[in-house]
């Protein structure tokens, strides 16, 4: 593919760069479209045209396969996040009930603050 995209922009600066002009680039051009009805390069464009196709639907393949695997991964780490949040919630507040109690029961059932006063 490169050394195509070289021939074709050497081709282009020389019809563009030359006196020659018009000739010149219509010579090329018949040269061109008698290369393009030869059998050999349109065999060789129709395989090259069926090998993209067959690796278009592999690649297509390959990418649906691993969208729906960072899908399913990407779903599987929120559902651990979301489980390690809930608990780490449950926790804070299973012990700021502990603590509340605790304070409760240091200050002989009152609800004082932590000084004595109300």
């Amino acid at each position: 593919m490169k050394k195509l995209m070289l021939l074709v922009g050497v081709g282009v600066g020389y019809v563009l760069g030359t006196r020659a002009g018009r000739q010149r680039y219509d010579q090329m051009m018949g040269k061109a479209q008698q290369m393009m009805r030869n059998p050999r390069v349109q065999q060789k464009a129709e395989q090259v045209r069926h090998v993209a196709e067959e690796k278009a639907d592999q690649v297509q393949h390959v990418v649906q396969e691993k969208t729906q695997q960072a899908t399913n991964a990407a779903q599987e780490k929120t559902q651990q996040a979301q489980h390690a949040v809930e608990e780490k919630t449950g926790q804070a507040s299973q012990a700021a009930k502990e603590k509340v109690a605790s304070a409760t029961s240091s200050n002989g059932g009152s609800s004082t603050k932590p000084g004595g006063t109300i």
